[in-house]
């Protein structure tokens, strides 16, 4: 699909992952295109799902200034219904803004943002400790984001 896009689609691309809200007369000015044209390829680069959506870029005091927790997951086994029942156990669950399936050590990474106004040890109570086929949890906090591409 990569191969597809020409190089003022990847300037379109780039452009929009850095201000998602840049009206068709400042992209294309910034691109080389009439308004109309960048528009009509913005449209291209959605109905044909490079462009997922848009959305608002939230600060952390409006998020509750959260402390970003990576937790290492290790399930009791590999079955199909092990990871079925964790992937869809951690799909609904809002305390949980990120999960990766890995290779290693561990079988899944999860980003867990915790609000200044809640606790880790709720999360972990009440959340992590209960997904099924959990056997094994090792969580980090971090201490700051050097890049933060959400």
């Amino acid at each position: 699909m990569e191969s597809q896009l020409d190089p003022l689609d990847r300037k379109i691309l780039q452009a929009l992952s850095t201000d998602s809200d840049v009206t068709a007369v400042r992209l294309g000015e910034r691109i080389g295109l009439s308004p109309s044209a960048a528009h009509r390829r913005v449209k291209l680069l959605e109905e044909a799902g490079y462009i997922s959506g848009y959305r608002a870029r939230l600060s952390a005091a409006a998020r509750g200034n959260p402390t970003i927790v990576f937790v290492s997951v290790t399930l009791k086994d590999q079955a199909q219904e092990t990871l079925s029942r964790f992937e869809d156990a951690i799909r609904r669950n809002p305390d949980i803004a990120e999960a990766h399936l890995m290779s290693g050590e561990s079988d899944y990474l999860l980003k867990v943002p915790v609000r200044s106004d809640d606790s880790f040890e709720r999360v972990h109570r009440d959340t992590l400790a209960r997904l099924p086929g959990v056997q094994r949890l090792v969580s980090q906090f971090a201490i700051r984001s050097i890049v933060d591409i959400d």
